[in-house]
């Protein structure tokens, strides 16, 4: 492979790096003396344009190598190292969505002066997303984890005059390193077991009747590392204390397009690194392996969160509680453990980080107006923000799974692949308390939509003031989430075709 072919295959990533230098060069030389909103709103136009243009490189512009991931006469090296198919690149485009929404989201803030810094942080984190969900290498993907996460710790503590948002990145960090040393240890064990980083030739050497106790540490070790990422229970622990003292945008950030990449390369290292040591969680028919760990570890965060949410005052600690009990739905995807869980677990998690982002965007301005995002702080929205009252009622129904938004259909989705995936109905055990605990979360969710709609407003209570843009950027969100819903099979038909050519 010429160098040539090698930066044709990476040219998104390329474009986005980049743009983030070009932001960076731009507000540090030439908007410098500008007043902040200006600022703002010119990096954020060029951070949106160049993930524009990378995402439309990756639907338009090159076409997609080999179905089984690997390029016509590329070098041993990049075997697993880069994987370039449809399903990838589908999954890239929609991080690139959601970094536009999360810039979008970002530019009438007020929290920082460093207006090229933080926009290149969340470019840089993004590339390392995109190079995450392309890596089927275990070196890779330690790689990819890591550069993403170093950017979401800079980007939590991004708020220096808020106390909180510097507690919170450094549990986050602290949590983050625990986690990286985890995974690290845990991969180790998988290259010393099968003498390979690749995933698919992990699983072909690892191939064996009976488990070998040195698997058997490697795969817990692994959960623990992914599931500190996707903030699963037991590891969920610094995800509180950084939704709420992250600044709002980087919290959303953190639990959209983290989440869809880490579920992501997270389906892959169990389905295609430990294929042969899956075991079964099903019902009277327990067998060792890592899908009754991630059975157990999917029961406690849809427990945890959704008991737990119920008591939070502070909607950005109750989004992120949420966000712990969607961990636990999605991971039924991977309990599926085929294509059609793949499927239903990308579906999952991209709708679900948009919902979650336009949530975290109208909690964001009225966090502006009333200092803080306690539940009581949305008394009479509907009355004095009509439109952003109406958009977050669809965020909220939409987490809850009510149709027809796409939250429905993307729990409908996991719930169907995990009943399907697995033999006699065997989870079906699994999929009934996922059901019950989707009752449970819609006591909380309404009780913001209450102080919305119910909770009479005070007198001296006026309008938000929120800025046009905002209210375009937050109902444009909305209408996704309802278009997602209503026409699911714009986004399933195609994650269908892609993993049939993938080969996943």
């Amino acid at each position: 492979m010429s160098y040539l072919q090698l930066l044709g295959l990476v040219a998104p990533e390329t474009i986005v790096v980049i743009t983030a230098l070009v932001v960076l060069g731009l507000d540090l030389l030439i908007l410098r003396e500008q007043p902040l909103r200006h600022r703002f709103w010119m990096g954020a136009a060029f951070a949106a344009f160049g993930c524009v243009l990378a995402a439309a490189w990756l639907l338009f512009i090159n076409s997609p190598t080999h179905p089984a991931g690997e390029v016509s006469g590329a070098l041993p090296l990049l075997r697993g190292m880069f994987v370039d198919d449809g399903l990838v690149r589908l999954v890239k485009v929609a991080l690139l969505g959601l970094t536009v929404f999360t810039i979008a989201i970002s530019m009438e803030s007020s929290f920082t002066g460093h207006v090229g810094e933080y926009l290149a942080l969340i470019l840089l984190a993004t590339v390392g997303m995109m190079f995450l969900v392309s890596a089927e290498d275990i070196l890779m993907i330690f790689i990819s984890l890591e550069l993403t996460s170093l950017s979401l710790y800079i980007l939590t503590a991004f708020n220096k005059r808020n106390v909180k948002s510097a507690e919170a990145a450094l549990k986050y960090f602290l949590f983050g390193g625990m986690s990286a040393a985890f995974t690290l240890f845990g991969l180790s064990l998988v290259y010393g077991l099968s003498g390979s980083t690749g995933l698919r030739e992990i699983a072909a050497k690892l191939e064996q009747p009976a488990l070998d106790p040195l698997l058997v540490a490697a795969i817990v070790m692994t959960v623990i590392g992914f599931g500190f990422k996707v903030a699963a229970v037991p590891f969920h622990l610094w995800a509180p204390d950084a939704y709420q003292g992250a600044p709002t945008p980087s919290a959303a950030f953190i639990a959209s397009g983290s989440k869809v990449a880490s579920f992501f390369v997270f389906a892959k290292v169990m389905m295609l690194g430990f294929a042969h040591a899956g075991g079964s969680g099903s019902w009277h028919a327990y067998a060792p392996g890592w899908l009754p760990v991630l059975a157990v570890v999917a029961v406690a965060s849809m427990l945890l969160g959704n008991l737990a949410a119920i008591a939070q005052s502070n909607v950005k600690r109750l989004l992120a509680y949420s966000a712990i009990a969607h961990g636990g739905y999605a991971l039924l995807g991977i309990l599926a453990n085929g294509p059609s869980g793949v499927t239903s677990l990308v579906y999952y998690v991209v709708t679900y980080g948009l919902t979650v982002l336009g949530a975290f965007g109208v909690v964001g301005l009225v966090e502006e107006r009333a200092g803080e995002a306690r539940i009581s702080d949305f008394a009479g929205l509907g009355r004095r923000e009509p439109l952003l009252a109406f958009c977050m009622m669809i965020f909220m129904l939409s987490l809850a799974g009510i149709p027809p938004l796409a939250g429905f259909f993307g729990k409908f989705y996991v719930f169907t692949a995990a009943v399907g995936g697995a033999k006699d109905l065997g989870l079906l055990w699994l999929v009934i308390f996922a059901i019950a605990m989707s009752a449970v979360s819609l006591y909380y969710y309404l009780q913001v939509l209450k102080q919305i709609y119910v909770v009479p407003v005070s007198a001296e209570s006026g309008s938000l003031g929120a800025p046009i843009s905002s209210r375009i950027v937050l109902a444009v969100i909305a209408f996704g989430v309802v278009a997602l819903g209503c026409a699911p099979d714009f986004l399933v038909g195609r994650l269908l075709a892609a993993i049939k050519l993938a080969a996943l």
